[in-house]
């Protein structure tokens, strides 16, 4: 899913996003339906209804009138409950990836939060902006346009102030956490528990172990439930094996072991204001009837984002994606923004369709690719059966012989990667062609 999600929801879905005049003021934006024309072809445009292919790609936007306010907002929050559910089953701890045959989750060790969960997140606070605090004035020029959607931005402008005075300014006492240690002495395969005491009495630390972000996460959640394989396992400080996931080496920090959640709450904060840009987005599409004029105010609206993140970054707020640092949140929704109006303008204004045709397939089913694919659901399937030692099944063996063919570890696996990604997409676009589609 890229960083600008269109996800702001509605009622009385159309298929795909259309401009519908009709609707004038009455629009929200949701996710979209799968397309009517399952052949893929694009209606000519007619009067006020015109298909964009290009958003098949950043799958999520359809034009839809909100009718009613207490009914749209009973249907974002059964929305969101099942999208956070289907995130604790998927990131919970339940499946344990391709590289383990076994399933099954100690319910005091589950993980509460992760990718979709967060997705969750960032959902209801567009969705709940976009019903509630829309004004009803018509458009017809880029200051009512402002005017319009002036409480939103209140609203996101609060948002991301609370994620920086929490940031920076909440006090990170010493805290300790449980790390299971082999017993070397025992012929049993048994762990026993031993408490790590981190020091810290600081406020505005970025580092890995004395951040805000973990904090509010171990107060709230609880160390047990957060992700026990964080990113930063992979450092020179922790890993001999570095960037790689290794031993510890010698003298390494006490905060190694320590669990953290990249998908925290705190950070989930920062991580919804890229659903108000999307959504930001999404309303030029509703009031700006001209391709041009959109591509134009796409523009205008990302590169202030890239130019903003980078000048952020070299004042000293890093490029963060666990901490979700207000740097990273302006780049990637501004990369994702003039990525959006790229592949718009190929599309939809040139008319160029076939090489975004596998992304096209993807973006209309990226829940099951996500599901399957990316929590490698069908890759643990597939090496269910292996012939006589679990290590000998197709899945590793297709990765071992690209590694042997290739003469590099790294180069292999990026390979296979990419074939997975290949074989995904025609996945997406045979179920494109049966009409099968999976959304919530």
């Amino acid at each position: 899913m890229s960083s600008s999600s269109f996800i702001v929801v509605a009622q009385d879905e159309t298929p795909l996003l259309q401009n519908l005049s009709a609707c004038r003021d009455e629009v929200g934006i949701v996710a979209s339906s799968p397309p009517a024309e399952q052949d893929g072809s694009t209606p000519k445009s007619s009067g006020s209804n015109q298909r964009l292919v290009s958003l098949d790609v950043f799958r999520g936007l359809t034009v839809a009138k909100i009718s009613s306010r207490s009914t749209s907002t009973k249907k974002v929050i059964m929305r969101t409950s099942k999208l956070f559910l289907l995130g604790l089953v998927l990131q919970g701890g339940y499946f344990h990836g391709r590289h383990s045959l076994t399933y099954g989750v100690d319910v005091g060790k589950i993980r509460w939060l992760g990718v979709l969960q967060r997705i969750s997140i960032g959902y209801l606070m567009a969705s709940i902006a976009e019903i509630w605090l829309v004004k009803d004035n018509v458009v017809d020029s880029t200051v009512a346009f402002a005017r319009k959607y002036y409480n939103q931005w209140i609203f996101a402008t609060i948002l991301c102030s609370l994620y920086i005075c929490l940031l920076y300014g909440l006090y990170v006492p010493d805290w300790k956490y449980e790390v299971p240690i082999t017993n070397a002495t025992s012929s049993m395969s048994g762990y026993t528990s031993s408490t790590q005491n981190v020091n810290c009495g600081v406020r505005g630390s970025l580092k890995p172990s004395c951040n805000a972000v973990g904090f509010i996460d171990r107060f709230l959640l609880g160390e047990h439930h957060l992700y026990q394989h964080p990113v930063y396992r992979r450092t020179k400080e922790c890993s001999v094996n570095s960037p790689d996931y290794g031993p510890l080496p010698p003298n390494s920090p006490v905060w190694c072991l320590a669990p953290f959640d990249p998908e925290g709450v705190l950070s989930s904060l920062m991580a919804a204001l890229t659903c108000f840009v999307g959504l930001h987005y999404g309303h030029i599409i509703v009031h700006f009837k001209e391709q041009k004029q959109r591509v134009f105010l796409w523009s205008l609206s990302s590169f202030p984002l890239l130019i903003s993140g980078f000048v952020l970054e070299m004042l000293g707020i890093p490029l963060c994606k666990p901490l979700y640092t207000l740097s990273y949140m302006c780049i990637t929704a501004g990369a994702s923004g003039l990525l959006l109006t790229i592949i718009f303008y190929i599309v939809d204004v040139k008319n160029i369709r076939k090489p975004m045709l596998l992304f096209q397939w993807m973006g209309m089913n990226a829940l099951i690719i996500y599901a399957l694919g990316a929590c490698e659901l069908f890759a643990a399937a597939v090496k269910g059966f292996y012939w006589r030692s679990p290590e000998n099944n197709l899945v590793d063996f297709t990765e071992l012989v690209l590694q042997a063919v290739l003469h590099s570890k790294k180069w292999g696996t990026l390979v296979f990667v990419m074939l997975e990604i290949l074989f995904w997409g025609i996945v997406a676009g045979f179920l494109h062609k049966k009409g099968i589609y999976l959304r919530l």
